[in-house]
């Protein structure tokens, strides 16, 4: 259960970082309270995982994925620039991921 409530703080992690996209300075109310609504409820079910995970498997995971999956919605739906650069460095960032997931070892 702890990959799953891991999976859900990564994914209110990127509704609420795609939420502080859409409340430009906190000028828009409802994104803006998405916002906060969203990161809290991420906090809450990645400390649920960190009952289970190790400290540092869990936060490379919920960073790397949440980094990689915000910049994929930034590409997707806001129109950012998509550079080589830019997917060798997401590339990257998988890589270290995977590299960290394979290294746990429950105790």
């Amino acid at each position: 259960m702890h990959w799953v409530h891991l999976a859900i703080a990564i994914a209110f992690e990127m509704i609420g970082t795609t939420s502080m996209k859409l409340s430009p300075g906190f000028t828009r109310l409802t994104p803006s309270i998405a916002m906060f609504v969203c990161f809290g409820i991420a906090f809450f079910f990645n400390t649920l995982a960190l009952r289970k995970l190790d400290l540092s498997i869990t936060y490379a995971i919920w960073s790397g994925v949440g980094t990689v999956g915000t910049a994929v919605i930034g590409f997707y739906f806001f129109k950012e620039p998509f550079t080589m650069l830019k997917f060798f460095s997401i590339c990257l960032i998988i890589i270290g991921v995977v590299g960290l997931r394979l290294s746990w070892n429950p105790a």
